[in-house]
């Protein structure tokens, strides 16, 4: 529920500016689609100017890294080497590797190689091979600020299956953004996701999802790939989230690693894929912070 103010008192967003000034009409625009059943962000969800303008400084970080893996990564590197990599870039320009000491993580990265879904662990043990697809997923923290995104690279000389999922999982991502707009829903993203994968006979990973982010590592809303046109939350300017879906060859069932809690497999064995970029929702469309 939206947080009720005065007319005359300072808005909320922190503009200094009197409530009835700034985001009163705004609110009221929301209040209505609350009134009508649908599911509304709170203000905390809501980015105000000079917060955007710092999690954009730690999107450059989050770039720059990937591009930095981007350049390096090769047939025959180990995976723990891409976990230096993104330690030592991210902290020569001043950022902290997100993942880091999360809730006991113990890299700076997640490396998810073929039928890892996600939160992959890098490892000296873990070399990449020709004909492996793997996601890199890199998250910085500049000044307080994060940043969050991730790519697929395919490695040597990778199966026409394998290219076409990762190819598929990209489309995904990109059809998916042409859906956030302001005032529309997260479930017209997801819709759009979730049909382009179905259509080329894959299935989308139902309860795990992308995340509100900027002012903390993982905010709300969930951001789910199965929901429809017209449902989930509200999209209103100011909002910024991931769009990452992971996208499997076969059953969309996964397993977690019991001995360490952390790591991601496809049940059936067969890969999975994932891009994850980073968007804010605009005045009169969207913006891609991180990619």
């Amino acid at each position: 529920m939206l947080e009720k103010l005065g007319r005359n008192l300072p808005c909320w967003c922190g503009s200094g500016k009197k409530y009835k000034n700034c985001h009163m009409e705004f609110d009221e625009r929301i209040a209505e689609f609350k009134n009508a059943g649908h599911i509304v962000p709170k203000h905390k969800m809501i980015k105000n100017p000079d917060q955007i303008a710092r999690i954009r400084e730690s999107c450059k970080v989050n770039v720059a890294v990937l591009d930095a893996v981007a350049a390096a990564i090769h047939e025959g590197m180990p995976t723990s080497e891409i976990d230096r990599i993104v330690y030592d870039t991210t902290t020569a320009m001043g950022a902290i590797p997100a993942p880091l000491h999360y809730q006991g993580f113990p890299y700076s990265v997640c490396t998810s190689v073929n039928e890892q879904v996600c939160h992959g662990f890098p490892s000296d043990k873990v070399i990449l091979r020709s004909g492996d697809i793997v996601n890199v997923d890199c998250s910085s923290i500049l000044n307080g600020y994060f940043s969050d995104s991730s790519r697929m690279f395919m490695i040597g000389d990778v199966s026409p299956e394998k290219r076409k999922l990762v190819q598929v999982t990209k489309e995904c991502v990109e059809l998916g953004l042409e859906q956030v707009k302001p005032w529309g829903f997260l479930g017209d993203m997801g819709q759009a996701v979730n049909d382009h994968a179905r259509a080329n006979g894959y299935s989308v990973v139902r309860d795990i999802g992308g995340h509100g982010v900027g002012i903390e590592f993982h905010e709300d809303p969930f951001v789910s790939y199965v929901t429809r046109r017209g449902e989930d939350m509200l999209l209103v300017p100011g909002m910024i989230f991931t769009i990452e879906p992971m996208v499997n060859m076969g059953s969309c069932l996964y397993d977690v690693n019991p001995d360490n809690g952390w790591e991601i497999t496809t049940r059936d064995g067969k890969p999975s894929a994932q891009w994850e970029i980073m968007v804010l929702v605009t005045e009169d469309g969207h913006e891609v912070l991180s990619w």
